[in-house]
């Protein structure tokens, strides 16, 4: 994706209406934790509130790419005491770790699933053309199986970044 906010989050606007924040029919956020057991709580979290949403056939789909986007979050955009296995040393960990958040946003015929990080790097899929490796394949996976996805930087206070994948819904019949 490119660098300025436009280009980021062209993909959200492409051949749909604009997103009115006023116009969501569901929202719900997550606060997750500086270790790698956040990503089964945020599939959880995920799982719970698709089902009360009833998305229908896209549910595995957002799953997927919600473990991936968590999984990038704490794995690139944590500073490096934060990136490690829970049960290691904490020596030379922060009080209060950077927040990786999950927000999960519906409106009727459509659903942002965006993970912020404190991170200022810009997100990008490896060039790989081994996809029998172990990692580097996460953004490929949210490319393959959401609608659109990007980023966009956080100003102010807050900082870092949001990474969003768009999932187009099918109208409740």
């Amino acid at each position: 994706m490119g660098t300025n906010g436009s280009t980021m989050l062209k993909p959200l606007r492409q051949g749909l209406p604009p997103l009115d924040p006023a116009a969501v029919s569901d929202a719900a956020s997550c606060a997750l934790p500086a270790r790698y057991e956040a990503v089964g709580e945020a599939r959880r979290f995920t799982r719970r509130t698709l089902d009360q949403w009833d998305v229908g056939d896209r549910f595995d789909d957002i799953c997927l790419v919600v473990s991936e986007l968590v999984t990038n979050a704490l794995r690139h955009g944590l500073p490096i005491p934060h990136q490690r296995p829970s049960g290691e040393a904490d020596a030379g960990r922060c009080a209060q770790p950077p927040a990786v958040r999950l927000h999960l946003l519906r409106w009727t015929e459509r659903l942002v699933c965006a993970v912020r990080d404190p991170s200022d790097e810009t997100p990008a899929p490896r060039d790989s053309d081994d996809f029998s490796a172990e990692s580097g394949r996460g953004l490929f996976l949210v490319d393959s199986f959401a609608d659109g996805w990007g980023w966009h930087p956080l100003a102010g206070a807050l900082g870092g970044k949001v990474v969003w994948a768009l999932f187009r819904l099918r109208p409740a019949d």
